[in-house]
C-alpha cells in the first residue's frame, strides 16, 4: 500500500531498493506532524521504519546533518553505550542517505517499537520528562569536541541578525502592513534590550558553547508506555549553541496552554507550574554543567526565544509571508502578536519565575 505523494512514487522504488527493501512488499503511509521534512512510516515484513525526505531548501547541506548524526552516534556508542540512540539505517553500499537523480535526500531510520510522541504538552510530567531528555542529551555530549559538530542552519538562533532583518523589513517591506503594525513594531523595539543581552552572552566566558538540539518541541521526544522519556529525535538542527536555545524553546512551546496559532490572546498565558517542571527536569541533568551565570539566565532564555520568534513572524509579515507562508491575510501578524503576548506574560512574572529558579 502506497500513500505518499505521487511526485515521490517514481523515486520511492529506487530509494527502498537502496536499503534492500522491495517496494511491492512494503506498506508506506504518511507519518507525523512535522512541517519541514516529508515523513513516512514504512512497514516491511515484521520491521517498521521511518523514511524522511530532508528539505534541502531549508537545510542547504544535508550531508552535514548525516555527518553530525554519525559523529554523535559514534561518541555515544563509545562513552555512553546505555543511551538509547536512534541510529540511521545504512544503505546496502554503506551510505547514510540516498540522493536521488533529482537531487533530493532521503534517509531511513528504525521505528522505535512501543514508543509514543505528543504534539501538545498537556501535563507537567510530560514537560519534566521532555526537559530531562534534552538536558541529558546535552550533558552526555559535554565531553565531545565541539568542532566535530557542523552548523546545519547558519545563524538559526542569532537574535542580533534577526533584529537587523526586522529593522530592514520595517524600512523596505509592505508599507500597508507596516502601517497596520505600528504598535507591534514599537513593542519589538521596546524589548530590544534582550538583543543586547544576547550580544553580551556571545562575548561572555561564562556561557559555554555546547552541542544543543535547537528544536525542543515536545514532538521531538519519544516516550514509553508510562510516559517516561526514552530519547530525543529529529537531530537535523543539532549544532553548536548556547543552552538558552533549548531551555528557551521549551519555555516558548510548553508554558502556554495554547500554541502560537491561537488568535484569542486572552488564552496566551504562563503556567508557572509548567515552568517549574521544565526547570526541574532540565536541571536534573544540567545543574552541574551550567555556570552560576548561566543559571541566572533561565528566565531570559524564554524571553530570548519568544522575542526572536515574534520578530521572525513580524518580519515575514512585512516581507509578504515569503518564509513561513500564511493560511490567511494576517496569519503572521497574529502569530507575532501571540508571541508578544507570551513575552509580556513571562516578563510580568519574571521575578516570580526567577525565585523558582533559585530553589
Amino acid at each position: 500500500m502506497f500513500e505518499a505523494s505521487q511526485s515521490y512514487q517514481p523515486a520511492m522504488q529506487g530509494i527502498l531498493t537502496a536499503y534492500g527493501l522491495v517496494m511491492d512488499e512494503c506498506s508506506i503511509q504518511p507519518f507525523g506532524s512535522g512541517l519541514i521534512n516529508a515523513t513516512w512510516k514504512v512497514s516491511h515484513a515484521d520491521k517498521n521504519y521511518i523514511l524522511q525526505r530532508i528539505n534541502h531548501q531549508v537545510f542547504k547541506k544535508p550531508a552535514l546533518i548525516a555527518q553530525n548524526i554519525s559523529a554523535i552516534g559514534q561518541y555515544l556508542d563509545k562513552y555512553h553505550p546505555d543511551y538509547f540512540f536512534v541510529q540511521p539505517v545504512q544503505t546496502i553500499d554503506k551510505q547514510d542517505m540516498v540522493i536521488t537523480p533529482e537531487g533530493e535526500y532521503f534517509r531511513l531510520q528504525p521505528f522505535v517499537a512501543n514508543s509514543r510522541s505528543y504534539d501538545v504538552v498537556n501535563n507537567e510530567q510530560l514537560a519534566y520528562e521532555a526537559a530531562r531528555q534534552f538536558g541529558r542529551f546535552t550533558r552526555l555530549l559535554s565531553g565531545m569536541n565541539i568542532d566535530e559538530i557542523q552548523v546545519t542552519l547558519p545563524d538559526f538562533h542569532n537574535l542580533t541578525l534577526r533584529y537587523a532583518q526586522f529593522e530592514q523589513a520595517v524600512k523596505q517591506g509592505n508599507a500597508a502592513r507596516i502601517a497596520e503594525a505600528r504598535e507591534d513594531i514599537n513593542t519589538i523595539r521596546r524589548y530590544n534590550h534582550l538583543t543586547d543581552i544576547f550580544t553580551a552572552i556571545r562575548h561572555s566566558p561564562y556561557f559555554k558553547v555546547r552541542v544543543m538540539h535547537h528544536d525542543t518541541k515536545i514532538s521531538n521526544v519519544l516516550f514509553d508506555a508510562d510516559n517516561k522519556g526514552i530519547c530525543v529525535i529529529d537531530l537535523d538542527t543539532v549544532m553548536p549553541g548556547y543552552f538558552i536555545s533549548d531551555f528557551g524553546d521549551m519555555m516558548r512551546t510548553y508554558l502556554s496552554p495554547v500554541s502560537e496559532e491561537e488568535t484569542d490572546l486572552s488564552k496566551v498565558q504562563v503556567r508557572k507550574e509548567y515552568y517549574t517542571a521544565i526547570m526541574n527536569g532540565y536541571l536534573s541533568e544540567m545543574k552541574d554543567e551550567l555556570s552560576v551565570t548561566e543559571r541566572a539566565h533561565l528566565v531570559y532564555a524564554g524571553q530570548f526565544m519568544v522575542y526572536m520568534q515574534a520578530i521572525r513572524f513580524l518580519t515575514d509579515y512585512f516581507n509578504n509571508d515569503i518564509y513561513y507562508g500564511a493560511r490567511y491575510e494576517q496569519h503572521n501578524l497574529l502569530r507575532a502578536r501571540n508571541q508578544l503576548t507570551l513575552l509580556e506574560s513571562i516578563t510580568q512574572q519574571e521575578q516570580t519565575l526567577s525565585s523558582v529558579a533559585t530553589h
